[in-house]
């Protein structure tokens, strides 16, 4: 009998390093690459996903790495959730990444989820995007023909659907590190406390001086089919007094385009998504008060 849960049969290949890994890409044609493999594995099963060779990528050194730079951090693309979270200077110097990868799944779960695997599944919810947004990240992309690198806000192209082409790879995601010197904060509403996929989610990052917004950054995931960047927010806030953040945040209601699912009705979303970020400018502002002390 045919199980519906049954992974179909496939090749296997373990590439020694980044550059075989590639070159697999290039040739074979029909292939998958493979970290954690949490998304991938429940799409192959129930047939979402059909490929005739798995390509694992989880222990090439070249994309598990997180390196510290005079201008930017970069972080492999096969880094773990829990790499991420256990990461001292992460913490120190990205909290909110870790405040959205201590939101993600189980203990179990983060220890096989990478960074990589939760841009690259492309689902309007997740939750690693809109931190990354508001730090203004950069994502390279790697073929055997070479690098591009693009804005991340220019990845997503619709419900799992990527700029990556066929025979690429994303290998790093770049964080400038100036994008790093605001208040942040992460807020994330799903139908249970934890291990849950975001019912909403927003990112903030911002700086004030004398009372006024001079640097905003504004992200939200699950309101639309990407996570976005609140362009049109962040332009009405810039230069706003603190005070009057509250009634300039409801510009978000024209940029976010939620729907009815089995997680929330669109009403809620719109609704929550603009309290939300209204709550995670207000602590980001705080946060950026604490480190101007």
């Amino acid at each position: 009998m045919t199980l519906f849960y049954q992974i179909p049969k496939l090749n296997y290949h373990k590439p020694k390093d980044l550059n075989e890994a590639l070159k697999l890409l290039k040739e074979l044609g029909d292939a998958k690459p493979i970290a954690g493999g949490t998304d991938l594995m429940v799409d192959m099963k129930i047939g979402r996903v059909k490929t005739r060779n798995l390509i694992d990528i989880s222990d090439l050194r070249e994309i598990r790495k997180i390196e510290f730079h005079k201008d930017s951090i970069i972080i492999g693309a096969a880094v773990t959730l829990q790499e991420i979270i256990s990461n001292e200077k992460i913490r120190r110097e990205i909290p909110i990444l870790v405040e959205a990868a201590e939101n993600m799944g189980s203990w179990q779960i983060r220890n096989m989820a990478t960074i990589g695997g939760n841009l690259c599944n492309a689902s309007p919810a997740a939750d690693m995007a809109p931190p990354l947004m508001v730090l203004n990240s950069k994502l390279k992309l790697s073929s055997i023909n070479g690098d591009r690198v693009i804005p991340l806000e220019k990845f997503f192209k619709g419900p799992r659907q990527t700029e990556l082409m066929a025979d690429e790879l994303l290998t790093e995601i770049i964080v400038p590190r100036e994008s790093c010197n605001a208040g942040m904060k992460f807020i994330k509403i799903g139908r249970r406390r934890a291990h849950t996929l975001s019912i909403v989610a927003v990112a903030v990052a911002v700086r004030t001086m004398e009372d006024k917004i001079e640097y905003i950054r504004i992200a939200l995931n699950s309101i639309a089919p990407t996570p976005i960047r609140a362009y049109k927010t962040e332009e009405e806030l810039i230069g706003s007094r603190v005070n009057e953040v509250e009634g300039k945040v409801k510009k978000l209601i024209e940029e976010i385009k939620p729907i009815s699912d089995v997680r929330a009705s669109a009403e809620y979303r719109r609704e929550m998504a603009v309290k939300i970020t209204i709550d995670a400018l207000t602590m980001s502002i705080e946060n950026w008060r604490c480190k101007e002390r």
